[in-house]
């Protein structure tokens, strides 16, 4: 029987985020071309082609695209899911003295993004779109941080994965709180019937995953139909899969050792194709200016190094946490840049926050052109660090 020890996972899953988040960026590449080449309008009827099978009982006709966001996106989130709870249990989330730094920096660099973006476009017609800068692209800033080698200290890694799956949990709440149109009750009630089954097999203690995936199936479809976006069912039932003291028998380290791979040169280079096929129009740089625009530009890049930086430097200074294991105050900042890649959860979010494809297409370019200098950036601002000496700051 293979063994999953936590070292092993967290290596594979470092491992797969740094090689899948190139993979990643070749399909945004590959996208970018399409969208800008005599094949747009066949790859977009491609998108719009149905799939599935629908009768009285079920409903399950779908475009190839909402399979995509609503479908495979949803194990994407059930990936996170399970990262997230094996940090709360066993990893760096797991007491408040190890959780508390990068809680409240992913706090940090929630808020104050998602304000400066409110403040820019209160009173215009993109004001719902607050939740685009919230987001941190785990799969892109893993790359690059993963790409710096020894120029940073190992533990500064550890820190921005905690700090990202942290943040990935927050856009999960916000996603469920405030991007909720319409709620359909009758499917409601019959998904938390299935979630209320799906805790019962975590307390009678059943360990076999083949009992939890097809009601995790039955909770998608359920949830789908409520009108609470599909992909929250993955999270949901990620919280159900038990996790056992010993590695070997932990359907939790199971099920995420086998859904790591997959996600990450599957699920995610397929979402960038789907959805950063970006047709370059005549002024659409000009969209970077407005208000929208500008939201997401200072919100992602100032509001994230900030938001980390000053909310790090709280829990410092209150006592509540300290830095990161040879890390310095030069380093967080560094962070920050970095967890300006929004990305795929931006992207997200924005089709979830607008319906006309005008905002969408400002939007997508918008975090687009913000993750690239923010990666940019966050690599040349630490990749300096490693070539002089880091200052630090008094704390006491």
């Amino acid at each position: 029987m293979t063994k999953y020890n936590e070292s092993t996972i967290f290596q594979k899953f470092f491992n797969s985020e740094k090689t899948g988040g190139i993979l990643l960026l070749c399909c945004v590449v590959i996208s970018l071309g399409i969208a800008n080449s005599s094949w747009a309008s066949g790859f977009a009827n491609l998108l719009n082609q149905t799939l599935g099978f629908s009768n009285t009982a079920i409903d399950l006709n779908y475009s190839i695209s909402l399979w995509i966001n609503d479908g495979l996106m949803a194990v994407f989130f059930l990936l996170v899911g399970l990262e997230i709870k094996r940090e709360i249990l066993t990893g760096e989330l797991s007491d408040v003295k190890k959780a508390s730094l990068p809680v409240l920096a992913a706090l940090g660099g929630m808020i104050i993004p998602a304000s400066i973006y409110f403040i820019i476009n209160k009173n215009t017609e993109t004001v719902h779109g607050w939740g685009i800068p919230m987001a941190t692209d785990i799969a892109f800033a893993l790359a690059i941080i993963a790409m710096l080698g020894k120029s940073i200290p190992s533990s500064l890694k550890i820190f921005l994965a905690a700090l990202a799956i942290a943040d990935d949990l927050g856009a999960i709440l916000v996603i469920a709180i405030f991007y909720t149109s319409e709620i359909h009750f009758n499917y409601l009630f019959m998904a938390l019937g299935v979630f209320c089954i799906l805790m019962l097999l975590n307390f009678l203690k059943i360990k076999k995953l083949y009992y939890y995936i097809p009601l995790g199936i039955a909770l998608w479809y359920l949830v789908h139909h409520s009108g609470i976006h599909a992909t929250i069912a993955g999270v949901l039932l990620a919280f159900t899969i038990p996790n056992e003291s010993k590695e070997d028998t932990s359907p939790l380290i199971k099920l995420e050792h086998l859904l790591t791979t997959p996600v990450n040169f599957i699920i995610m280079p397929l979402f960038a194709l789907a959805n950063t096929n970006i047709t370059f129009e005549q002024g659409m740089v000009n969209g970077l200016s407005t208000p929208m625009g500008l939201g997401i530009l200072l919100g992602l890049l100032v509001g994230k190094t900030l938001g980390i930086t000053i909310f790090s430097y709280l829990a410092v200074k209150l006592k509540w946490a300290q830095l990161p294991d040879k890390a310095k105050w030069i380093h967080m900042i560094g962070v920050g840049l970095l967890a300006g890649i929004g990305f795929t959860m931006s992207i997200f979010i924005a089709m979830l926050s607008f319906s006309e494809p005008r905002f969408i297409n400002e939007a997508k370019f918008a975090i687009l052109i913000t993750s690239a200098i923010a990666g940019i950036s966050g690599y040349i601002f630490l990749k300096s660090t490693g070539k002089k000496q880091a200052f630090t700051v008094k704390t006491n």
